[in-house]
């Protein structure tokens, strides 16, 4: 039987979702890997909806499992969370249909970037947000963010060499908001290619610093002579909030 997961987790710990061979860190992946398939007592592969790179969040992720037996969700949850690091939890599982993907059933994602505008950081949360300590004009960058929604080539704001979209991507909505020295992007798309959140959210820090303008952004997404951008916010403030089915 096939089932879907929603996970949690901090990824301070971590060298992403996916298992790499080269890290000495261990893998979101491999860590719920290990763990079903030592309820199950059988190897269980696990597929998420995609990657969160290294030190990377997540209030929203999905994967989905086979199980070889019927399972009782509300005992099999338990004994996951009983079992996984502290910095990984389950949030639901359910039975799904055998032809279900986790990734390839995807209609859309949200992300949630965190920025702490302040010249003093809080060593509570500093690998849980990005910390600037230069003011930011939001209104700026509201309006830089409305060139980024609908339709685009995106090759200039990922690393990844190929695509068989050809780096198109739709955005639905991008909302920035602040609250004392807290601001939150909130982004949501179809699908997002590598690095390509962090990107975008980097060009928009750039205009609220007053370094780029909008015109800039507005060439680089029209410009077919791929250059990716060197704007790259850092990981410790990206979160994948949701998945949508």
């Amino acid at each position: 039987m096939r089932y879907l997961a929603i996970t949690s987790y901090r990824g301070t710990s971590y060298c992403g979702w996916q298992k790499q061979t080269v890290s000495k860190l261990p893998s979101i992946e491999e860590s719920i890997e290990k763990v079903i398939s030592r309820i199950l007592s059988t190897d269980i592969k696990i597929y998420g909806s995609g990657r969160t790179d290294a030190g990377v969040h997540a209030l929203g992720q999905t994967f989905h499992f086979d199980s070889p037996k019927e399972l009782d969700i509300y005992k099999f949850s338990h004994s996951m969370n009983e079992l996984l690091p502290d910095d990984i939890r389950i949030l639901s599982l359910k039975a799904v249909e055998d032809i279900f993907h986790a990734r390839f059933n995807a209609k859309a994602k949200t992300y949630i970037y965190k920025i702490k505008n302040s010249k003093v950081s809080d060593p509570f949360s500093n690998d849980l947000e990005y910390t600037l300590s230069q003011p930011l004009n939001i209104e700026k960058m509201v309006e830089a963010s409305k060139l980024f929604i609908g339709e685009h080539n995106f090759q200039n704001f990922t690393s990844k060499d190929e695509d068989d979209a050809n780096f198109v991507r739709n955005i639905f909505d991008i909302k920035i908001t602040k609250e004392n020295d807290n601001i939150v992007i909130l982004m949501t798309g179809d699908g997002f290619m590598r690095y390509m959140v962090r990107m975008i959210v980097g060009n928009l820090i750039q205009v609220g610093l007053g370094k780029i303008s909008k015109e800039h952004i507005e060439k680089e997404l029209a410009n077919f002579d791929r250059k990716p951008s060197s704007h790259k916010a850092p990981a410790q403030g990206l979160y994948l909030k949701e998945v949508i089915y």
